[in-house]
């Protein structure tokens, strides 16, 4: 899932996001929050096997050829460059672990969406949309490390919106995200919320207030 710049919205991206929130929550009661955020977990272990692996590559490799760089036989010194090419391996390795595309291949795709859920559970805490009036909060979060969208409706939507047509509305977030369109993603997914939405709670006439703030939320 490409992203073009893999960073933050810009402030007219923001408008466009923010604007779409605002036309989609005039034909519903429910609030829409979409959320952007860096990555979702820190993933350690990831630079841990990284390191791993390189230290054992180094390792063989020095072993393999260990006759013809010392063929005096096995000294202290074997044991010092032995030792010493491993470590330096493995930090290596583990620095490397800490790039994207290196921490995503040492990571399970179900282990990102873990992370990736359990930070739309606490942002959904955080950010109040648990505190609707009708409990009709949405949150639409795109972790970009882990590549992935999640949205996240509060319990009275429940009964109304099943998780397979929610599924279709990330459908439509990521199709815009492979193509790096990252602001289009956003607004693409809010419309087909909205959408939903307008049919399992749609807006009263005088009593549809805006609870939540329409803007975007970032975070590295």
């Amino acid at each position: 899932m490409a992203t073009g710049r893999g960073s933050m919205l810009t402030d007219e991206e923001r408008a466009r996001v923010e604007a779409a929130v605002q036309a989609a929550e005039q034909q519903t009661r429910a609030e829409i929050v979409p959320m952007l955020v860096g990555r979702s977990g820190v993933y350690r272990e990831a630079q841990h096997r990284a390191g791993l692996l390189s230290a054992v590559l180094v390792l063989t490799a020095l072993l393999t050829i260990e006759s013809a760089w010392l063929p005096w036989g096995w000294h202290t010194a074997n044991d010092v460059w032995l030792l010493g090419g491993t470590m330096v391996a493995y930090v290596l390795g583990s620095l490397a672990g800490t790039w994207a595309p290196v921490l995503r291949l040492f990571t399970s795709r179900e282990r990102m969406y873990q992370k990736v859920q359990l930070r739309a559970k606490l942002a959904f805490a955080q950010h109040g949309l648990a505190q609707t009036r009708e409990r009709t909060g949405v949150l639409l979060l795109v972790s970009l490390l882990e590549r992935q969208v999640s949205v996240l409706a509060d319990q009275s939507l429940h009964d109304r919106i099943t998780s397979e047509q929610w599924q279709k509305v990330v459908a439509v977030v990521v199709e815009r995200l492979k193509v790096g369109d990252l602001a289009g993603g956003f607004c693409c997914g809010i419309e087909a919320s909205g959408k939903l939405l307008a049919q399992a709670c749609p807006a009263r006439a005088g009593d549809n207030p805006n609870e939540l703030s329409n803007r975007v939320i970032q975070d590295t």
